[in-house]
């Protein structure tokens, strides 16, 4: 691309990951809702149209690059590059260049978007790096002092653990996910006492795994935090470094210049 922007698309379980760039720098962000019975026009009217609110033709479109941990929606995102914005984009895949040694067992099995988190958090901060997602599962990634991939650990998100409790236990009803308006953490009806045990366990967790990880990584290592609970959660396990909420995308944009440097 020698011109014009770049169109990068995260599409993740939950929500899509949109971001416009003209060089390094972010024109724009846009978040909207995953739907796997979208068709390529009902999704290319939203994106489109988030694009104008921000001034921006589908014109100005030079190139596109594509991540999707929801494989049916790849042809469907592939689609709406090609029809509305004259680009076939750059899917993250096996065969794209990342710039990052990956040392799991089986590299195909690593989701696209945490290899991608590893590529922005690397052009950030120096390695050793702990990311911590806290979206739709939580997942923990580490990275050596080398800048190698070497794994992690995933659990069930937030929203799907609680989602799990509201549905199977009668006597709870849904609450909002946020840190409970109480002094310490006992809570004293049901509504505080549910609270209690989605927020500040889900920060136990994190800062006990962050602690198991640096174990292995080094006691030197950032942590990263992204995703959507990532900001409430970070102030109350005390064991995230910094907050990173476009981690895919500016991943997304680091790769799609790797790739176009290695075109002969």
């Amino acid at each position: 691309m020698t011109g014009g922007l770049l169109l990068a698309i995260d599409v993740g379980n939950t929500s899509i990951a949109i971001g416009v760039y003209s060089g390094k720098e972010r024109l724009a962000t846009y978040r909207i809702a995953t739907d796997q019975d979208n068709l390529a026009d009902e999704y290319a009217m939203l994106v489109t149209g988030l694009l104008r609110t921000s001034n921006i033709e589908a014109s100005a479109v030079a190139a596109a690059v594509l991540s999707s941990t929801v494989p049916p929606l790849v042809q469907t995102f592939e689609a709406v590059c090609r029809r509305y914005f004259g680009v076939t984009p750059l899917v993250i895949g096996t065969g794209v260049k990342t710039g990052v040694r990956v040392r799991y067992d089986n590299p195909r099995e690593v989701g696209p978007d945490r290899i991608l988190h590893a590529v922005a958090a690397l052009d950030k901060y120096k390695p050793p790096l702990i990311i911590v997602d806290l979206g739709t599962a939580l997942v923990f990634d580490a990275v050596s002092r080398e800048g190698d991939y070497l794994g992690g650990a995933i659990a069930p998100g937030i929203g799907i653990a609680s989602q799990a409790l509201f549905s199977r236990a009668a006597m709870l009803h849904r609450v909002s996910l946020q840190r409970p308006a109480i002094e310490g953490s006992i809570g004293r009806n049901t509504v505080h006492s549910m609270q209690s045990g989605i927020f500040f366990g889900y920060a136990e967790m994190v800062a006990g795994m962050v602690r198991r990880f640096k174990e292995d990584v080094g006691q030197d290592a950032t942590v990263i935090g992204t995703g959507g609970y990532a900001e409430g959660i970070a102030q109350e396990s005390r064991v995230i470094d910094f907050i990173e909420p476009d981690l895919n995308l500016d991943g997304l944009r680091i790769v799609h210049e790797l790739n176009q440097e290695a075109r002969p």
